[in-house]
């Protein structure tokens, strides 16, 4: 099976990639932009400058802005023409541990049961007040009854998202009224079933190929938004195929890169704002009738319906579908 790690980056080879690099079996992209090293090299990796990106055959190369974290899709797009059975998303202050992996995909574990709504899945982690980025407002102090709703099932997991120590994916509401590290409990990987969901993001994750299309980063929206809209589009759409999101313990360690949290909290507004409907709003356009590809542009033409994402984003998104339609 065929591996990539995509990773876009502004700086040095950092810690984390340098780590990645190591690693056997696994195909390294990083993707600069405007703001890298001219000059940038790490043994056993793919690195593609912008003046490399400019010379991709595809379609998002002309619509994809500069300095901007969806320019990570071009390294999505090599890992799928270099025929990746799987992809893994992570950043550059991600430092993999020794014991850095992911479950198999098909197999019995803990589920949480149907229709549960949002939950915060990292309350079987840790007893810690923490929650993730993406998480409803009005759930962040909800204490969930987890040995209630988990049994042992036969699973078909799509995408694993692992956690990370230390500087875990937290939203600017908790960096700045908490902002304490964070050292997640060791557990057996957590599976969620249908109708039950919790945000996940682009740090530590892996997602098999006949998600591929799920992969879309949103372009329009702000920062700190796209990945988690991302994630919470995806997850109706998997749920149509039987495919499932699990969670497992944390492999990296994130030595966070600065942030200012202020600007991190703006950023967050459009995510607080629409987080608990978008998966209503998604759930309501889609079919298992329709391919995933198909069911996406559904998605979207919903959410710009709500105002939620923009035209350019319908734009970028079909140069994404057409992209991926040609590398078929």
């Amino acid at each position: 099976m065929n591996k990539s790690i995509v990773i876009t980056s502004i700086f040095e080879p950092t810690e984390a990639v340098k780590a990645f690099s190591q690693l056997k079996g696994y195909d390294l992209i990083i993707i600069g932009d405007k703001k890298s090293p001219i000059k940038w090299d790490c043994k056993n990796t793919t690195y593609l400058s912008i003046d490399e990106q400019l010379k991709l055959n595809f379609q998002l190369v002309e619509l994809l802005p500069f300095n901007h974290y969806s320019r990570k899709m071009l390294g999505y797009l090599i890992a799928i023409k270099n025929k990746s059975d799987f992809i893994i998303d992570t950043d550059d202050d991600n430092i993999p541990k020794g014991n850095w992996n992911f479950p198999s995909f098909n197999k019995e574990f803990d589920c949480i049961t149907e229709d549960n709504g949002f939950v915060n899945i990292y309350q079987l982690f840790t007893e810690q007040k923490i929650w993730p980025r993406g998480l409803p407002l009005n759930l962040i102090n909800t204490n969930y009854n987890f040995n209630e709703l988990i049994s042992q099932k036969e699973c078909k997991v799509g995408v694993w998202q692992g956690l990370a120590d230390e500087d875990p994916d937290v939203d600017a509401i908790y960096r700045l009224t908490l902002d304490v590290p964070c050292y997640f409990n060791d557990r057996r990987p957590i599976v969620l079933s249908k109708g039950t969901m919790c945000p996940f993001n682009t740090q530590n994750t892996i997602i098999i190929k006949e998600l591929f299309p799920l992969l879309y980063l949103p372009t329009y929206v702000t920062f700190r938004f796209t990945d988690i809209l991302r994630g919470l589009i995806a997850q109706p759409i998997m749920w149509l195929y039987g495919y499932q999101l699990g969670f497992t313990n944390a492999t990296v360690i994130q030595k966070r890169n600065p942030h200012d949290y202020k600007k991190d909290f703006i950023s967050e507004i459009p995510m607080y704002e629409n987080c608990d409907e978008i998966i209503e709003i998604v759930s309501n356009v889609i079919s298992a009738e329709n391919n995933i590809s198909d069911n996406l542009l559904l998605a979207y033409k919903a959410l710009l319906n709500k105002s939620i994402v923009t035209k350019n984003e319908l734009i970028t998104l079909e140069a994404w579908l057409g992209d991926l339609k040609n590398l078929c």
